[in-house]
C-alpha cells in the first residue's frame, strides 16, 4: 500500500539524515523533496500547500535544527501533520439500540459499491445484528443479481423488486419488509453512474428525503486519485455525507485521495476496503489517521493487525495451540494451523503492510510470489507422514528425499524448511505467553528471513556464507536456556 509515496518520503528523509549538522537551507531542500513526493502521489495541491506550511514552520525552527538528531524530529513532525491532515475520524457505525438503523450506500460505477455493501453487512452481522440488503440500483439488472448472490453467501436477506422502476418506492417498501422480517439494520445499495450527473444526484436526494437514512456513505476508488476527491465533494454537497469508504488500496495506489479527502471535503474516510473477499470480517478496515500515517512512513500498523487478528482467528483453535506451546510443543501440524489462521487475515502482502519496517519487502522479494511460497510450504508438510509432522527431528536425509519427491521440490528445500522451522519453533515457545501478538511477531520474523533471499524459505540452494539470518543475542539465548530448564523441571515433576 502506497509503496511509491513511502519510497519518495523515505528518500527525502534519508537525504536529511546524511548531512550531519542541518542548516535551514538544507532542511528546506529536504522538505522540498517531501513536497515533490506528495505531489507525485497525487495529493491535492491545496492539501500539500497547507501541510507543507505547517511542517516547514515547525521543522525550520531553532529548537529542531539544534537537536542532536534533527531528522527524527522531522519524521515526527511529518507524522503528526499527516495525522492532522487525515483526521479526526469516528469509526463507529452508530447503530441504534432499538428500531431500524438505515444506511445509504452511494458511489460511481466501478468503485466497488456493491461489494463494499456486502463487506459492511458482514461487519454488522458479526456484531450480532440482523442486517438486510436493499437492491435500489435499478439501472443495472446485474447489480440486483450481484447483491442477491452476496446475500446468499453471507446469509443476509435481500429485498429486491424486479418490476418496480422507482427506487424511492423500493426503499420505502424495504423498510416495511425489514420490520416484518425482524431485521434491525437496512443497507440501501443505490444506483451508480459512470460519472456524477444531475439525474443521479436527484434520485439520491429523493431517496434521502423519503427514507431519512441514519448514515450516508460514499464508496470511492482509491486508485482514481483526485477524481475520488472531486466525487466526494459533489456527493457531499448534495447529500451531506457521514463518511467515505475507500476501496482498492491494497495495490500501489498513489495515496493522493486518502491524504487529501478529509482536508478538501471535510468528510472523513471511515473504512478502507481491501481485496474481494466478503466473507471475512477483516476485509473492511477501520481507517485511522495514526495507523495510515505510520504505514505511509514505513512504521506499519500493529494495532489494526491485532484488532483484525482478534476478529479473524478462531479463539478455540488459538487457545488450544497456546496450551501446547506452554508445554513446549510446536510441530508442523501446529505450524500449518498457525499459517491457516494467519491467512484468514488476507494475502501475505496485506499482512506485510501492517508490520513495522516490512512495507518494502514486496519490492525486495522481486518477482517472488509469497503466497505461492506459502502454498509450496504447505505442499511439503502435506507430503510428510503423521509421525514426521508431529516429530520434525525424525526427518533425516532419506525422509527428506521422499518428502521432496512427494511435493515436487528439491531435498535441499525440505532441509531448509526444517532448519527455519526449528528456529521458528524456539521463537514461538518464547512468545507463547504473548497471545496473538506473539504469533504475529513470530510470523514477522519468518517473513524477515524470507527477505534475506531465496535460501530464506525453502527455495533451495542453502544459505550463502555470510548470510546466516538473525542470530539470537546472548540475552535471548540465556532466556531460552532458562525456559528449557524450567520445562525440564515441570516434566520431571509430572
Amino acid at each position: 500500500m502506497f509503496e511509491s509515496l513511502r519510497e519518495g518520503l523515505s528518500s527525502a528523509l534519508r537525504s536529511l539524515s546524511g548531512r550531519g549538522k542541518l542548516t535551514e537551507a538544507n532542511m528546506r531542500e529536504g522538505l522540498g523533496m517531501v513536497e515533490s513526493a506528495l505531489l507525485e502521489a497525487d495529493v491535492s495541491y491545496e492539501a500539500v500547500k497547507a501541510f507543507m506550511a505547517r511542517v516547514s514552520e515547525k521543522a525550520c525552527g531553532e529548537e529542531v535544527l539544534k537537536q542532536i538528531d534533527p531528522t527524527q524530529q522531522v519524521v515526527k513532525i511529518v507524522y503528526d501533520e499527516l495525522v492532522e491532515l487525515m483526521g479526526p475520524v469516528d469509526n463507529d457505525l452508530h447503530l441504534k439500540g432499538s428500531g431500524i438503523t438505515t444506511i445509504m450506500m452511494c458511489g460511481l460505477q466501478g468503485s466497488g459499491k456493491t461489494t463494499t455493501t456486502g463487506k459492511l453487512g458482514k461487519r454488522i452481522q458479526v456484531r450480532g445484528r440482523r442486517p438486510m440488503f436493499v437492491a435500489a440500483d435499478l439501472q443495472r439488472p446485474a447489480a440486483i443479481k450481484q447483491l442477491e448472490t452476496l446475500g446468499e453467501q453471507l446469509n443476509i436477506p435481500v429485498f429486491a423488486d424486479y418490476e418496480e422502476k422507482d427506487p424511492v418506492k423500493v426503499c420505502t417498501r424495504a423498510l416495511e419488509a425489514a420490520k416484518a422480517k425482524g431485521c434491525d439494520v437496512v443497507i440501501l445499495d443505490t444506483a451508480g453512474r459512470l460519472h456524477v450527473d444531475e439525474e443521479l444526484m436527484q434520485q439520491l436526494v429523493n431517496i434521502d428525503r423519503n427514507c431519512d437514512p441514519d448514515q450516508v456513505y460514499l464508496v470511492v476508488d482509491g486508485m482514481t486519485g483526485q477524481d475520488a476527491v472531486n466525487s466526494a465533494k459533489a456527493f457531499n454537497e448534495a447529500l451531506e455525507l457521514d463518511g467515505v469508504i475507500m476501496t482498492k488500496l491494497d495495490g500501489d495506489a498513489r495515496a493522493g485521495a486518502a491524504i487529501s479527502l478529509k482536508h478538501v471535503t471535510g468528510v472523513p474516510i471511515k473504512f478502507i476496503g481491501t481485496g474481494e473477499q466478503i466473507t471475512s470480517s477483516t476485509s473492511l478496515e477501520d481507517f485511522t489517521p495514526e495507523g495510515m500515517a505510520s504505514r505511509i512512513l514505513g512504521g506499519g500498523d500493529l494495532q489494526e493487525l491485532l484488532r483484525q487478528a482478534q476478529t479473524a482467528f478462531d479463539q478455540n483453535v488459538m487457545e488450544a495451540q497456546e496450551a501446547r506451546l506452554k508445554k513446549g510443543i510446536f510441530t508442523f501440524n501446529d505450524f500449518q494451523t498457525m499459517m491457516a489462521q494467519t491467512r484468514r487475515l488476507g494475502s501475505f502482502g496485506k499482512i506485510l503492510s501492517f508490520l513495522p519496517g516490512m512495507g518494502n519487502l514486496k519490492q525486495m522479494l522481486g518477482n517472488t510470489d509469497a503466497d505461492a511460497e506459502m502454498n509450496k510450504i504447505n505442499g511439503i508438510i502435506n507430503s510428510m507422514t503423521k509421525f514426521e509432522r508431529e516429530n520434525p527431528k525424525s526427518i533425516d536425509a532419506s525422509r527428506a528425499r521422499r518428502i521432496a519427491a512427494g511435493s515436487g521440490v528439491q531435498p535441499q528445500q525440505v532441509s531448509d524448511l526444517i532448519k527455519q522451522f526449528n528456529m521458528m519453533a524456539e521463537m514461538m515457545k518464547m512468545m507463547s505467553t504473548m497471545g496473538a501478538g506473539g504469533r504475529i511477531g513470530a510470523m514477522q520474523e519468518l517473513m524477515r528471513r524470507m527477505q534475506q533471499g531465496p535460501a530464506g524459505m525453502g527455495q533451495g540452494g542453502g544459505a550463502p556464507k555470510g548470510n546466516t539470518g538473525k542470530r539470537l543475542t546472548p540475552a535471548e539465548k540465556a532466556k531460552m536456556r532458562k525456559l528449557r530448564e524450567k520445562e525440564m523441571k515441570k516434566r520431571k515433576k509430572g
